[in-house]
Parts: structure tokens; sequence; C-alpha cells
């Protein structure tokens, strides 16, 4: 029986309390799933209703579903081990202390920050990322950046000679038959996100970088509905052992802390959570636009979050304090 009562209410209280339009959730526990879909899709400029079939913009959901996920797959085939240097993929980044874990752990010290960045073109922006300096954190702190998974996409576009999205969909989501996961959706499935320029965003990636960089954004671009993450959190929990493009020793390998001691811990790709009995590492990971997954393999339990948290407007504070709170939630009542 899935009981996760504390959570289920602090969820449909933000759509009660407004603090977003409306939410697409599902606790999986081993073969048990329950989902349910409370409030709208939209409230401007026409108040719209919220199918669970809807496309949401996973934004840095992007990352470890499709970026990370094709990484995985070579690693899974022997054809990289973490440890090479972004240096032999990308000559013109010169700092050759940089390995490609470092990106997958946010630990790179790659300093963030480009001046008048969303004026910048594709060429542009790619440029102004690759040459962008290591500051003295590198190893030392975890900082969580896009920058370190625009830049493994360009490592997977050296290895493949085509664009990360491009190879994400060939190399995982057809090979997982979900038709559902793309970054090209079908507008009128979408959930309307942000207000951009006088004009809703619908079925075009909120993130700027996204639609600057195009089928080169690594960290952020991708739609889908929660049937399909389903399917990906099935995979992941060991629950559907052949729907990943790789195997289920390698996907052991993210239920861990990939970074040295001192450092806040963080796995490939995927942020962690730390059982409060048993200690053991729970991954998680968040999308800026109000999406989220948490998974706990060793009970093989989990629990999915999608919300337009940014419509109408992106300063919604409230929403990353509500987020906290149903994420440490979930954690004490799996612990029970």
């Amino acid at each position: 029986m899935i009981d996760y009562f504390e959570t289920q209410h602090l969820i449909e209280s933000m759509v009660s309390e407004r603090v977003v339009p409306g939410i697409n959730y599902a606790f999986l526990k081993k073969d048990q799933v329950f989902s349910s879909t409370v409030g709208f899709a939209s409230i401007y400029p026409e108040v719209s209703q919220l199918s669970p079939f809807a496309q949401y913009d996973l934004a840095s959901l992007t990352k470890v579903l499709a970026t990370e996920n094709v990484l995985l797959k070579l690693y899974d085939q022997g054809k990289i081990n973490f440890t090479e240097p972004l240096h032999q993929f990308i000559p013109e980044f010169k700092d050759e202390r940089i390995r490609l874990y470092h990106l997958l752990t946010h630990t790179s010290g790659i300093r963030g920050w480009i001046d008048h960045r969303d004026e910048l073109n594709h060429d542009e922006l790619l440029d102004a990322i690759i040459h962008l300096p290591v500051t003295n954190e590198f190893e030392h702190k975890m900082r969580y950046a896009d920058t370190n998974f625009i830049l493994l996409g360009q490592v997977v576009k050296k290895i493949f000679h085509e664009s990360v999205q491009e190879i994400a969909v060939k190399e995982v989501f057809d090979p997982m038959d979900l038709t559902e996961t793309t970054f090209h959706p079908e507008i009128d499935n979408c959930i309307p996100t942000a207000l951009v320029d006088g004009k809703v965003l619908k079925g075009i990636p909120h993130d700027p970088k996204a639609r600057q960089l195009g089928s080169d954004c690594g960290s952020a671009g991708l739609f889908s509905t929660m049937e399909d993450l389903i399917k990906f959190s099935r995979g992941y929990l060991g629950l559907d052992k052949t729907i990943l493009p790789f195997s289920q020793s390698t996907v052991t390998l993210l239920f861990d802390n990939k970074n040295p001691s001192g450092v806040k811990p963080r796995s490939w790709g995927w942020d962690l959570r730390f059982d409060p009995k048993m200690h053991y590492p729970i991954i998680l990971h968040t999308g800026f636009t109000g999406t989220l997954i948490i998974l706990d393999r060793l009970k093989q339990t989990g629990l999915i979050l999608l919300t337009n948290r940014i419509h109408p407007t992106g300063h919604n504070q409230i929403f990353l304090t509500m987020r906290e709170k149903i994420i440490q939630s979930f954690v004490k009542e799996n612990a029970k």
C-alpha cells in the first residue's frame, strides 16, 4: 500500500494555496503506482484544464535523462570511463585538469557567469562557455552549473558527430520506446510556462540557453509526460531491468557519492539525499520549471512531481521552499 499521506497533502496544498496552477504527481512503491492530477494547466491568458497526459518542459532533468544517459551507455560499453580530460574532446578548452567526472559531479570549478549571455547567438555562446576560466573552487566545492552539462553535450557531439539532442533520441529514447519524450513536442499537448516578451511559452523551452543552443544544449530543452517518466524511474529502481539502454550494474553506480570528503555529496549528474535511519543514498534531480524526481533503489520507491511553477511568472520562491519540504517529507515517510 502506498501511504505517503503527509507528502501528498503538501503536494496538493500547492494548488489549493495557489503556489502553482496545477500538478501531476506519482508515487512508486515496488510494482505499485499511485498517480494524480490536480488543478489547471494554465491560468493566463485563460484557464485551461490539466491533463494527466500533458507534456512538461523538464528543464534540468534533461541533464540526467538525456545527456547523462548517452554517456552512461558509452560507459557501460567500455568506451569511456569518465576519467578522460575534457581537453581530449574539446582542445579549445585549455585546462587539462578537468575530467569528465568533474563535469558530472559539478566539481569542475568552471566559472558560470557570461556577460550579456542572452544576447549571444549559438556560436558565440558555445565559444564563451568553452573559454570560461577554472576557479579555485576546482575539486573543493560542488557548485551546480548548466555549463558542466553543456560541455558534456559537446563531448557527446565530438564522439558521435551529431548534436547531443539528436543522439539522445537515437541512443536513449528510441530504444526505450518513449514516444512522448522529445525535444520537439506537439504544442497542443504541452503545459504553458512563463510569460516571455509578452507571450506565454508553450512547447518552447523556458531556458534561454536551450533556445539559443537548440539541439546542442545538453542541460535543458527536453519535454516529457508522467507516463514516460514512470518508465525511466522503474529502470533506475530496478523494477524494469531492461528499459534503460545500459546495464543495471551501471545503474547501481548512480546510487553512490562520487565526491571527496568535505565536498557536498553528489553522484554522476544526480543530487543525493540520505535515508535518515540507514544513511544510504537516494538520488534526486529538479528542474527550474517545477519538476522533480526522487528515487530510492534499495526500497524501490520514488516520487515524480511535475508542475508549471513558472506560470505565468518565474518569481516563485514559495514553491522552492515547498519543494524542499516535500523532499524532506518523502524521505522521512519513506524511511518508516
